[in-house]
C-alpha cells in the first residue's frame, strides 16, 4: 500500500491544514485482495474433497438399514447408535484406558529424551532427531510385527522381565498373563507406545527448544535449585508442547487397530478392530460408520475438556 501527499493549494501556506489535504491512499486491487483467497483454494478443496465429504458420506450410512444382497437405504435409524454403544462399550473403554496408558509412558519416556536432545545434545542434536524419527523409515506394520518377535514366549526380553519380577507385577496388574507377554495388554500398551513415542518427542522438543537459557541462569541467580527451576521455569514454559504431545500420541492411538490384532487378542481388543472388523468381514456398514462416529464424539469430547483443562494459550 502507498501514499502519496497532494499539493498545497495555490497561495496557501505549506503547513495550513485548511490547504493540505492529507496522504493519497491507493487502495489495491480487486484481483491483488483476492489472492490469499486463491492460495487457499487448494486446501479448502482438499479437505472437501477428502474429508467433509466423506465424512458426510459416513454419517448418512450410519442412519441406513439393509444389507450388502439387498442395498441399504437411509430410514434415519439413529437407534444403530445406541446399540452399537451397548454391545460395544467395553471396547470404548479398552480403548481409551491403552491410549490413555500409552500417552503416559510416551510422556514418562519422552520429556527426558527431548529435554537431552534440547539442552545437552550439543553436537550431537541432529543425530539424536534424525534416531528419533528412524522409525518412519519402515512400514508401521513391519515396526509392529517385529514387537511379536521381541515379545514371544522364551525370548530373552521375556525372561529377563520375569528374572527380575516385572512380569509378576504386571500379572497382579492384569497386564499380563503368567509369565506370558504376547497376547496380553502389556504387549498392546508396549506396540502402541513405541509406535507413538516419536509424536510425543518432536513436540516436546520443539517446545523446549525454544525456551531462553538465559531463564535458567536467571533462576541459578535467584538461588533456585535444578528441581525449582524445573518446576518453576522449564515444564511450564513447556506445556504447549506437552499438550500438543499428548494430543498427538493419545487421538491416533486411541483408534489404532494393528497393534491390537498383532500383539493381542481377542481378549484386548479395541474399538478400531471392531471398526475394521463390521466394515471388511462382517459387511455391516451402518454398524461400523456409527463406531466411527462415537469414536470421534468421545475424542472430541475427551480433547476438549483436555485442553480447556490444561490451559494453554498456544493452543486455544
Amino acid at each position: 500500500m502507498s501514499a502519496t501527499t497532494a499539493p498545497s493549494a495555490a497561495g496557501a501556506p505549506p503547513g495550513d491544514p485548511a490547504a493540505d489535504p492529507g496522504p493519497v491512499v491507493h487502495k489495491p486491487s480487486v484481483r491483488r485482495r483476492l489472492v490469499p483467497y486463491w492460495l487457499l483454494l487448494p486446501g479448502i478443496l482438499w479437505l472437501l474433497v477428502f474429508f467433509a465429504l466423506p465424512l458426510v458420506y459416513q454419517a448418512s450410512t450410519s442412519v441406513q438399514t439393509g444389507s450388502l444382497e439387498e442395498g441399504f437405504q437411509v430410514t434415519w435409524h439413529f437407534a444403530t447408535y445406541w446399540d452399537a454403544l451397548g454391545e460395544y462399550w467395553p471396547h470404548f473403554v479398552r480403548s481409551v484406558l491403552y491410549a490413555g496408558t500409552a500417552t503416559l509412558l510416551c510422556l514418562l519416556l519422552g520429556y527426558p529424551l527431548a529435554y537431552l536432545i534440547a539442552f545437552r545434545a550439543g553436537r550431537w542434536r541432529n543425530l539424536l532427531l534424525v534416531l528419533v524419527i528412524a522409525p518412519f523409515f519402515t512400514s508401521f506394520l513391519i515396526r509392529t510385527l517385529a514387537w511379536k518377535t521381541i515379545l514371544a514366549d522364551g525370548g530373552p526380553v521375556v525372561d529377563v522381565l520375569d528374572t527380575v519380577g516385572f512380569l509378576a507385577v504386571t500379572d497382579w496388574l492384569g497386564m499380563t498373563d503368567g509369565s506370558r507377554v504376547l497376547a496380553t495388554p502389556l504387549a498392546v500398551v508396549t506396540g502402541l507406545t513405541y509406535n507413538f513415542l516419536p509424536f510425543m518427542i518432536l513436540p516436546l522438543y520443539t517446545s523446549l527448544e525454544r525456551i531462553d537459557t538465559r531463564l535458567h541462569e536467571a533462576a541459578g541467580d535467584l538461588y533456585a535449585t535444578p528441581a525449582t527451576t524445573f518446576r518453576k521455569v522449564t515444564f511450564p514454559l513447556s506445556l504447549p508442547g506437552v499438550v500438543s504431545g499428548t494430543l498427538l500420541t493419545f487421538i491416533p492411538a486411541s483408534g489404532d487397530y494393528i497393534n491390537a490384532e498383532l500383539l493381542g487378542s481377542t481378549d484386548t481388543k479395541m474399538v478400531g478392530n471392531v471398526i475394521q472388523s463390521q466394515f471388511l468381514r462382517v459387511l455391516d456398514y451402518p454398524t461400523a460408520a456409527a463406531l466411527s462416529f462415537l469414536l470421534m464424539a468421545v475424542v472430541l469430547i475427551m480433547v476438549s475438556v483436555y485442553i480447556r483443562r490444561a490451559g494453554t494459550e498456544d493452543l486455544l
